[in-house]
């Protein structure tokens, strides 16, 4: 397993290795132990599993408060997604920086989002499949979103209209959310 830094501090690519043969591939997808050895000691206690019929599909803006924040290792495990993180920790040196790493079924890379960062992703593909592990259990008090086209960060997600649900659609401008996270820089 290897972490490969983003352009956003505490973001990581993790990119488990891959063994294949005439038969086909076995991988690693989660080790704790080798996390750890990377620098990640977080303790996931849910896996979530999500299915996007058609390609355009856009799921996010989406986070928790805390005290129920989650960090979350996402993967796609059939298709394509632009998977996308941002910072939304107020203080941040890199508040509404925002970061998008293509995730595929073939690629198997991963990508690690901290507390504090706003999640979303869309499909590239029709039929598509996305599993992420989160380190805390929904909670649906603290369950938050800000519009996906927000332009105080300028995502650019690929698709001029994605297909969004009604709480994605309804989702407020950032500077009309209430997310309570503040950036504490690490001495």
């Amino acid at each position: 397993m290897q972490k490969i830094d983003t352009r956003l501090t505490d973001v990581f690519i993790i990119e488990p290795k891959r063994f294949g043969d005439h038969r086909g591939w076995f991988m690693e997808t989660y080790s704790a132990e080798k996390l750890l050895a990377l620098g990640i000691d977080t303790q996931f206690v849910q896996d979530n599993q999500s299915f996007s019929a058609q390609k355009g599909t856009l799921r996010g803006l989406h986070f928790q408060n805390a005290p129920k924040s989650q960090t979350k290792l996402v993967r796609c495990t059939r298709g394509a997604i632009i998977d996308v993180a941002v910072d939304i920790r107020r203080g941040s040196p890199q508040y509404g920086q925002w970061v998008a790493v293509e995730l595929t079924a073939e690629n198997g890379l991963q990508l690690y989002i901290p507390k504090g960062f706003a999640h979303g992703f869309v499909t590239l593909t029709d039929d598509t499949e996305v599993q992420y592990k989160v380190d805390e259990y929904y909670a649906p008090d603290c369950d938050r979103s800000i519009r996906y086209d927000d332009p105080t960060f300028g995502v650019d997600w690929g698709f001029k209209d994605p297909i969004l649900s009604d709480k994605d659609l309804k989702a407020p401008w950032v500077q009309n959310s209430d997310f309570n996270f503040v950036y504490e820089e690490m001495i």
